[in-house]
C-alpha cells in the first residue's frame, strides 16, 4: 500500500533497568530508541503505508543511531534536520503489581526543542502526503515548537491532506491549563483526534455524563456524548477515544471507540498481561489510520487500532513489531496465545 504520511515529533533514547529492577539498585541499562509520532511511522511502514519522519537531531553517534533505527524500518528520514547538541533521553523503571511504572526525562535542551521554523519546509515535506499525524507531546516541548506544529497544519489543511492529532498529555511536560489552550488551538486544523477519556475532560472539560457518580462507568451514550462535544467544539470530523482500566501494573482491560460523525463504533475489550506499555496508544493511532487509509470503515479501524494496541503491551521496546495478519488473527479472536507450528 503506497499511502504517503508524515509524523513530527521527537525520537528519544530510552533507558531502562533490566526486568523489574528500580533505577536506584541497576547497575545497568538497556538502550533502545523510540518516540511517539517515531513509533507510528515505523508502525504504519511495517503495515506498507510509505511513511515520513520529520524531527531534528544532533550530529553525534545518538543521532546517527536514531536515524539508522528509523531506516531499518523503511521509513523516509530525507527530512530529518541534523544540528543542536544533544538527544533527548528518557529513563523508563518497569512497574509490577502496586508499584507503576516511572519515566524520567531528560530532554530539556534536545536538538527538537530548539528546532526553529526555517529548519523545516512543509511545503516540501508534504509534497505526495496524504495524512499529517502529530500528538500534543511536540509542541508541549516549548521553544518554537507550538508555531512550528501550526505552520505544518496550515500547510497541510491548505493542500487537503488529513490531519489526526493524539492529545497524549503528559503531567511532566505541561499543565492542564496550557495544554488545553495551545492544543485547542491547533484543533482548529485537525480531522481526526485521538484522545483518552480522563484528558478530554481535564484539558477540555467534556466529561460523560455519570461519570461523577462512577468514574469507571461506560455506555455507547456517554462515548456518544464527549465524541460529539468534541466535534462540536473543533469541527472534527472523527473522534477517537480510548478507555484503560487499571488492574494491576500488570493487567489492564483496555478498548476504544470511534465516532464518524453518525454513529460510535466500539471495539472489544482487551484484558491484558503486560510486558511493556509503552508505545501502546502510539501502536493504536498508527493501527486506527491504517484502518480508515485500507477500508474507510469505522468499525473495522478502530477494531484493528485495538488489537494493535493489545499487542503492543505484548512486546518490549516503544516499536510495534507486528505484521497486520498477526492483528487480524486476534481481530477473529484468535488471542489464545497457542504456539504457531
Amino acid at each position: 500500500m503506497a499511502f504517503k504520511i508524515v509524523t513530527f515529533g521527537e525520537i528519544m533514547l530510552r533507558l531502562t533497568p533490566p526486568g523489574y529492577e528500580r533505577l536506584m539498585q541497576a547497575r545497568n541499562l538497556e538502550m533502545i530508541y523510540g518516540g511517539a509520532e517515531a513509533n507510528v511511522a515505523v508502525s504504519l511502514a511495517r503495515f506498507g503505508i510509505e511513511s515520513r519522519y520529520v524531527t531534528k537531531l544532533p550530529k553525534n553517534p545518538l543521532g546517527d543511531g536514531a536515524l539508522d533505527e528509523l531506516r531499518r524500518y523503511g521509513v523516509d528520514t530525507s527530512f530529518i534536520v541534523r544540528g543542536g547538541d544533544r538527544l533527548g533521553v528518557y529513563y523508563m523503571e518497569r512497574g509490577a503489581s502496586l508499584r507503576g511504572s516511572d519515566v524520567i526525562y531528560d530532554r530539556t535542551g534536545s536538538a527538537i526543542a530548539n528546532a526553529v521554523l526555517s529548519d523545516f519546509n512543509w511545503g516540501e515535506i508534504f509534497a505526495g502526503a496524504g495524512w499529517f499525524h502529530f500528538t500534543g507531546i511536540t509542541p508541549a516541548l516549548g521553544g518554537e515548537l507550538f508555531d512550528i506544529t501550526m505552520e505544518a497544519c496550515k500547510v497541510a489543511k491548505a493542500r487537503g491532506i488529513t490531519i489526526s492529532c493524539d492529545i497524549n498529555f503528559r503531567t511532566k511536560l505541561w499543565d492542564a491549563k496550557t495544554a488545553g489552550e495551545s492544543l485547542g488551538k491547533l484543533l482548529e486544523y485537525v480531522d481526526v483526534c485521538i484522545v483518552n477519556e480522563e484528558h478530554a475532560g481535564e484539558l477540555f472539560g467534556i466529561y460523560a455524563p455519570g461519570k461523577e457518580k462512577d468514574r469507571d462507568a461506560f455506555n455507547r451514550d456517554m462515548a456518544l456524548y464527549v465524541s460529539e462535544e468534541l466535534k462540536e467544539r473543533f469541527d472534527l470530523q472523527k473522534v477517537a477515544i480510548t478507555y484503560r482500566r487499571t488492574i494491576s501494573a500488570n493487567e489492564n482491560i483496555w478498548w476504544a471507540t470511534l465516532y464518524d460523525g453518525g454513529d460510535v463504533y466500539i471495539s472489544p475489550k482487551y484484558r491484558i498481561e503486560i510486558i511493556d506499555r509503552v508505545g501502546s496508544g502510539d501502536a493504536f493511532a498508527a493501527g486506527l489510520i491504517y484502518g480508515l487509509v485500507d477500508s474507510e470503515k469505522p468499525q473495522f479501524a478502530v477494531e484493528f487500532g485495538a488489537a494493535c494496541c493489545a499487542l503492543k503491551h505484548t512486546i518490549e521496546g516503544d516499536f510495534n513489531h507486528v505484521y497486520v495478519d498477526e492483528v487480524k488473527k486476534l481481530m477473529d479472536g484468535n488471542g489464545g496465545g497457542r504456539v504457531s507450528r
